[in-house]
């Protein structure tokens, strides 16, 4: 493969590719009906976030905004926290999915473990998305009440969220592998009325059942009316081993005939509820509405990721990451939305791949650590198989290295667009990521998002180009939280992402902006390594240290001990039948050497079964800084949140010795 350096140009958009992008109609749109014209995005980046109003104001009347009253103001308040959007108009999320999607064209395609390869046309969602609403409507769910869902990423799921939407309920989910005390501590907070579960899933050829966890659910959660079990994993609901429950076909047949309605509701209304990773403390119960969302992701969808009704766009995520809703915004556009649960790496790499070409996928989207694995894993899936139809990739979950660009266009496909992005689910969008009318270099971020003032601040608050800075947005949006759930007071919320610059959402990254107006992402700015004055990310040392062949995945923090000193240990997973030899270590401190700088050489290379991570696959960095600084375990991790509990064991053992 060959070698390329951050910064390397991968890629540029033909004449061809940049004449049909939706964002250059959008920018003829804008010259043509209010005497607009930019040189190029950077420039119309810099007027979306400095006219505010008139931006919004824009892609509301260019996407044709369904709803009902008028706003004199696009934006009334600009503050933030209590930015507050397009008052004294109403709409609903759901019924902006439904408008470009003929009858017969496929609207999901999905295939899972259990489930072969199969197709929903948008009448059929329709269809099912209209009984499921009636169905909620005689258990009373009503507007504001809460629906959740333990359910996999499968059509039901969608169906399920569309139905709650159009009602002008609330939704929220988690994955059927979260553990117990992961879903109570999340779906208690927020008091819902009926549980929507499977009875459980498969993952890697291996088969989980959940039901005493519905049980469990049911039990734990006293304000739960009524329980909706789908058989997934077995042929029929097994109610008997539940509360009071109910079948999923007979929720459907309750509201068979429905015509699809949509209630409209306040551009505030809440649409949904996300959560925090967990890993300390209650998750926060993050409160998104409709109005917000839905500009967000339309902008998101039809510009930045350049989606239309021909395309067919996949993001390998679960119902408890944020890129499940960003999979469901894809809809907005009318494109088709390719579903697939179970494990990416079963029975082998390719497997999403021949996913991709199965379904005439154009837009792959899924995460750096899984670009990686493939990398590691040495597969070729432009030479092993037919993708006639992939034009885009989209990496996102954590720093992409530039090694990973550089596999996916030498070993999956030349001639496309790598789009690398970072958001969060306090957002539910990308902030940084990709334009279809800007070059592709490795280990870059094409640029700042429309509407997205992204900044890089020092610690007393003043701007930085061309260095490393704490990522903030300085400039209110409109899918930033309503406020999380109850925080009736708005500390939390306030305390989460104003304290350190008040007024300025500062949202926990490393960014660099560069002078040409693309960024790099260095990981979490609370798990920043500084050794002798020189602050650098994680995402740099892991690069450095997964170039090792030998090493699968690492882990490393930086932490203080009493007497004032540092200690900076690298945790290493080494591939089946590999032992941490001299000569590994030494090639690892190498490249950490000459890749990073030598100050950030570990004080020790341990090698550890595996790397904790949460549900979402993020590394544990903070946790697992505590724990090593003395923090009690129980105190410093929740399990629940982990996908892999156990792996903690051996950092709480590695603290007893330090404190001997």
């Amino acid at each position: 493969m060959q070698t390329v350096t951050e910064g390397t140009l991968l890629w540029e958009p033909s004449e061809e590719f940049r004449e049909r992008a939706n964002l250059t109609r959008y920018m003829r749109w804008l010259r043509e009906e209010r005497g607009l014209s930019f040189e190029d995005y950077h420039e119309l980046w810099r007027w979306s976030v400095e006219s505010l109003e008139d931006f919004w104001g824009s892609l509301w009347e260019y996407c044709g905004v369904l709803h009902d009253g008028s706003y004199e103001r696009v934006l009334a308040e600009r503050t933030m926290p209590g930015a507050r959007w397009f008052e004294g108009t109403r709409l609903n999320y759901a019924e902006h999915i439904f408008r470009k999607g003929s009858p017969q064209r496929s609207a999901l395609v999905h295939a899972s473990e259990l489930r072969p390869l199969g197709q929903e046309s948008w009448g059929e969602l329709e269809s099912r998305v209209a009984s499921l609403a009636a169905g909620l409507r005689e258990l009373g769910v009503g507007r504001g009440d809460r629906v959740v869902a333990y359910l996999p990423n499968i059509p039901e799921a969608i169906e399920a969220f569309l139905a709650c939407a159009s009602i002008g309920a609330i939704w929220s989910s988690c994955s059927p592998d979260f553990g117990v005390g992961s879903v109570v501590d999340r779906f208690r907070q927020i008091e819902p009325k009926v549980l929507l579960a499977v009875d459980g899933y498969r993952y890697g050829g291996r088969d989980y059942d959940r039901m005493e966890v519905v049980a469990r659910i049911e039990r734990e959660i006293p304000s739960l009316e009524k329980t909706v079990l789908l058989p997934y994993l077995g042929e029929r609901p097994d109610v008997a081993r539940l509360g009071n429950a109910m079948g999923w076909e007979e929720l459907l047949a309750s509201g068979e005939g429905a015509p699809l309605t949509f209630e409209r509701v306040p551009f505030d209304h809440p649409l949904w509820v996300l959560y925090s990773s967990g890993t300390t403390g209650l998750p926060k119960a993050i409160v998104q509405g409709h109005g917000g969302i839905l500009l967000e992701h339309l902008k998101q969808i039809e510009l930045q990721m350049d989606l239309g009704e021909d395309d067919r766009f996949f993001w390998f995520t679960t119902t408890g990451w944020m890129m499940w809703n960003i999979v469901v915004a894809g809809l907005l556009s009318g494109a088709a939305a390719l579903l697939y649960d179970g494990n990416p790496g079963y029975p082998d790499m390719y497997a999403l791949w021949r996913f991709a070409g199965e379904t005439g996928m154009t837009h792959f989207g899924t995460s750096a650590a899984y670009i990686t694995a493939c990398m590691k894993a040495g597969i070729e899936p432009g030479r092993e198989l037919e993708l006639p139809r992939l034009r885009a990739i989209g990496s996102t979950g954590s720093p992409l290295p530039p090694e990973g660009f550089a596999w996916a266009y030498e070993h999956v496909r030349r001639d496309h667009w790598l789009f690398s992005t970072s958001g969060g689910t306090d957002l539910c969008t990308a902030f940084v990521g990709g334009c279809p009318l800007l070059p592709v270099r490795a280990g870059e971020l094409q640029c700042r998002a429309l509407g997205a003032k992204v900044e890089a601040f020092d610690e007393e608050g003043n701007p930085l180009v061309d260095e490393v800075g704490e990522l903030v947005i300085t400039e209110p949006m409109p899918s930033m939280p309503l406020y999380l759930w109850g925080d009736e007071s708005g500390e939390r919320y306030r305390e989460s992402y104003f304290s350190m610059y008040p007024g300025v959402w500062r949202h926990g990254d490393w960014i660099k902006i560069k002078k040409s107006g693309s960024c790099v992402i260095y990981g979490r700015s609370d798990s920043t390594i500084n050794r002798g004055g020189v602050r650098m990310g994680t995402a740099e040392i892991y690069s450095a240290v997964e170039s090792v062949p030998e090493v699968l995945d690492s882990l490393v923090v930086d932490v203080q001990r009493p007497d004032g000193t540092a200690y900076m240990p690298l945790f290493v997973v080494l591939r089946e039948g590999v032992d941490l030899t001299a000569e590994i270590e030494t090639e690892i401190k190498r490249r950490i050497r000459e890749y990073c700088s030598p100050r950030h050489v570990p004080d020790e290379i341990l090698a550890v079964p595996e790397i904790p991570k949460t549900l979402n696959g993020k590394r544990l960095e903070v946790p697992v800084k505590r724990i090593l600084s003395g923090t009690p375990p129980e105190k410093a991790a929740s399990r629940d949140a982990l996908a892999n509990p156990r792996s903690l064991d051996v950092f709480v053992e590695l603290a007893r010795r330090e404190e001997s």
